[in-house]
């Protein structure tokens, strides 16, 4: 099977969305075990996004020596496409992860799970809107809130704090927009750049403005690296390229709504690796009832898929609903 029919394959989509949410599913108990490794406080936001973007850094840095390496060709980016990747970079890695991690470190993390889920729900709302052929369905709908349903019965029973903070809920949810707007923009402007290429370059550019943002803030002492910290800081890098690579060539070749939904696996892999891996946390009952709900709602998502319903190679449709 050619590579561009794995990518449009109904099961090769199925497996490659496992692979990755899988992988970013280990990114929680590996970020967990990597700030009690580095004595990385829970209250200091610059550290956490100085570590960002080590990590993404790292990861944009590996996609492109392997682009060196096998495709020189695809290394190099037209002068056209340099605004794209500055975009992407600003929007998907920068920005996003900025929101992200400063919010994660002012809310449970329970409360974080759920939240960092609403960019699922706004890429498929949002892409109703915009296509004229993703529409949302009963089936979606169905998916959309099993989906959900299982992401809190995973996490009931832990402390739930609802005070809202603009720094805490409200960056999580900016998050979470942000990555729904990203997941639009990839299927828009990713056409004419090897998804690799646009991997690469939006990691290490994205990356480098966190730094730029961090570093210069950052206290002394705030991280502390040991040969097992870095060691966790080399598979985050690892996953990252390895998942956002797959991901955005899914992306590139099928409707944004019916893949963005394969994501509700991330915090379910998140919650049993966390259980296997972090000291203290456990499986019960209702993380069992959550997989459950989970794989109901991909299962009725995928009934979606047809034939006539996988998006062509090539440019994408942009005609947007008036």
């Amino acid at each position: 099977m050619k590579l561009k029919s794995l990518f449009q394959d109904k099961w090769g989509v199925f497996g490659i969305a496992i692979i990755c949410t899988l992988l970013w599913g280990s990114a929680f108990p590996v970020l967990k075990l990597s700030n009690t490794e580095l004595q990385i406080a829970a209250n200091d936001p610059v550290a956490q996004i100085v570590f960002a973007g080590m990590r993404f850094l790292l990861a944009g840095l590996i996609l492109l020596t392997f682009l060196f390496v096998t495709n020189r060709r695809q290394l190099i980016v037209k002068r056209s496409h340099l605004l794209i990747l500055i975009l992407f970079g600003t929007i998907q890695t920068a920005v996003q992860y900025y929101f992200f991690y400063i919010g994660l470190s002012n809310v449970s993390g329970m409360q974080g799970a759920i939240l960092s889920s609403s960019g699922i729900f706004l890429a498929v709302i949002l892409a109703h809107f915009y296509y004229k052929n993703d529409h949302m369905n009963w089936k979606k709908s169905v998916g959309i809130l099993a989906g959900f349903a299982g992401i809190i019965i995973a996490n009931w029973g832990k402390e739930f704090q609802f005070d809202f903070q603009l720094a805490g809920e409200g960056y999580m949810i900016l998050a979470g927009l942000t990555s729904a707007v990203a997941t639009i923009m990839t299927k828009e402007l990713a056409t004419g750049i090897s998804p690799v290429t646009l991997t690469g370059w939006q990691l290490t550019i994205g990356a480098t403005l966190l730094l730029i943002i961090g570093v210069p803030q950052l206290s002394e002492n705030a991280i502390i690296f040991t040969g097992v910290g870095w060691g966790l800081l080399i598979y985050a890098a690892f996953l990252s390229s390895i998942a956002f690579a797959l991901w955005t060539s899914v992306l590139k070749y099928n409707k944004a709504g019916e893949v963005s939904i394969y994501n509700f696996l991330t915090p379910v892999f998140g919650t049993i690796l966390s259980a296997w891996l972090v000291p203290g946390e456990s499986l019960n009952l209702m993380v069992i009832a959550a997989i459950g709900f989970v794989a109901f709602g991909i299962i009725i998502m995928n009934m979606n898929y047809s034939k006539k319903q996988i998006a062509p190679a090539g440019p994408v449709i942009k005609q947007k609903i008036s």
